[in-house]
């Protein structure tokens, strides 16, 4: 049965690029009023113009998720104009990908924390009461493979992705009694801003190399979409990445000496300490 989404209020996060960008565009389009928040207002008020010139509804707030009253001041005006949250779009976040000994604690690593996990938690909180309430709701989390298959690079990332899918899970399993759906989304690499901002070593880049398949960010963001009118538990894209995950919980001592040959010994070198 498909789930009718015409007049869902969609508030979504990180909704300035990327995959919320692409899922604000497919959900207005399917008539839904989306709420687009993210930092970069200016942004999110050129995106609420190109929706309404195609004859969509959207408003955009400013949000930074790892300020916790910014995030209830994202629903409190939500709530204002629309009186609900139907759908709960939990996307924003970031990656700093190095190794650990290199991540600056604060600015790598501490809002990395915020943003990617604690975000998620705090704006999924904000916004449950009320889908109690009303006894209906859908909370999509994006996370990511590395929630679920952890390389080199990726210690912090990866630590806030696997929160997310713990998270989500743990969630779902308190909520859906009583009527609200929880999902999430895994994605391996696909085309957004997120690879701009990861750094650009030749460690990096020979880990790009080992996942050489691009996504187009609105492929995911069709996804998203999906997962609301045919609820799912989780999606993992592209499809094909299933049974790799399969073979990283089956078989973990095989892909550690994989990566270990293939990668980590040939590109992390004995560093002096920084004092």
């Amino acid at each position: 049965m498909s789930i009718r989404l015409r007049d869902k209020v969609v508030l979504i996060t990180g909704a300035s690029s990327g995959f919320g960008e692409d899922a604000a565009r497919l959900f207005a389009a399917e008539g839904c009023k989306v709420v687009l928040a993210a930092r970069r207002i200016d942004l999110l008020q050129a995106l609420v113009e190109r929706i309404q010139k195609q004859g969509g509804e959207a408003f955009a707030v400013p949000v930074d998720v790892a300020d916790r009253w910014d995030i209830a001041n994202m629903v409190e005006a939500t709530l204002h104009i629309y009186g609900q949250v139907d759908i709960l779009f939990n996307n924003a976040g970031f990656g700093r990908l190095d190794w650990l000994e290199n991540l600056n604690p604060e600015r790598d690593i501490e809002i990395q924390v915020d943003v990617n996990l604690l975000g998620v938690i705090q704006t999924a909180r904000a916004v449950l009461p009320y889908m109690i309430a009303r006894g209906e709701g859908h909370i999509i989390n994006m996370s990511s493979l590395a929630g679920l298959i952890a390389a080199p690079l990726h210690t912090v990332y990866s630590a806030t992705k696997f929160g997310v899918r713990g998270f989500t899970d743990a969630l779902r399993r308190e909520v859906s009694p009583l009527g609200i759906r929880v999902t999430g989304i895994y994605p391996a690499r696909a085309t957004t801003e997120f690879g701009q901002h990861t750094g650009t070593s030749p460690a990096r880049r020979a880990l790009n190399g080992l996942t050489s398949h691009h996504m187009s960010s609105e492929y995911v963001a069709g996804h998203v979409v999906q997962a609301v009118r045919h609820p799912r538990r989780s999606i993992i894209l592209p499809w094909w990445y299933v049974p790799v995950v399969g073979f990283e919980t089956l078989f973990p001592g095989v892909v550690d000496l994989l990566l270990k040959y293939a990668f980590t010994k040939r590109f992390h070198k004995k560093q002096e300490p920084i004092q």
